[in-house]
Parts: structure tokens; sequence; C-alpha cells
């Protein structure tokens, strides 16, 4: 049931960057995929990183059955990147925050869970 509910959620995690026109029908260089810094702050805008990384990298672990991260928070730096825009970006972030929730059982964006 939760590789059902990833998957169903990168789907419409792809569905929100297309709708932003955030989605790239180009590839960034390999030098750029190959960042070791989380998010690939230093070669890549977020929403690519959520394309070319993280989304596939989500997509095999669910194809093959594998474990899933056991902490992940992604939601809260949607929230960072696009602060300035929340209002437009909120589906996005919705979509993250189901995300994290379905793979951690965290919400990373409510603090107090204990």
């Amino acid at each position: 049931m939760q590789y059902q509910q990833v998957q169903i959620l990168l789907v419409q995690l792809q569905n929100e960057l297309q709708d932003l026109q955030l989605w790239q029908s180009q590839a960034p260089s390999a030098e750029a995929l190959q960042s070791t810094q989380p998010f690939a702050v230093d070669t890549l805008a977020f929403h690519q990183w959520l394309q070319f990384i993280m989304i596939p990298r989500m997509e095999n672990l669910v194809q093959a059955r594998r474990p899933l991260p056991t902490s992940m928070a992604v939601s809260p730096m949607a929230v960072q990147v696009y602060s300035g825009q929340l209002k437009q970006h909120r589906m996005l972030i919705n979509c993250l925050r189901e995300l994290d929730q379905a793979v951690t059982g965290q919400d990373p964006l409510q603090p107090d869970q204990a």
C-alpha cells in the first residue's frame, strides 16, 4: 500500500511541476547531476533536483520494492525555496508534504511531533 501511495504522489508531483511550467524537456549536464550537496543546491534549481534526481530515485525504489528512506523532509525545503511565492506553489508544497508523510509517517512541517 505504501508503494502505491508513493507512486501516486510522484505522479501528482510531476503534474504539479508541469502545471507550474517547471518541468523541463532537457536534462541538466551530467556534471550538474553529480552534485553531492543536499538538494544539489550548488548545481541545480530545486525543481530540477525534484525532476532529475528525487523523482527518478524514488520511482526506482518503488518499482523495485526496495526500502524507502526512513528520514525524508523535502517539503520544508520547498517552503524555503518558494517563500516569496507560497500561494503560487501551495499545491506543490502540499504534494511534497504528503510524500514526506507517506514515506516516513512524519510531517516535517509540524515540528511538535514526538
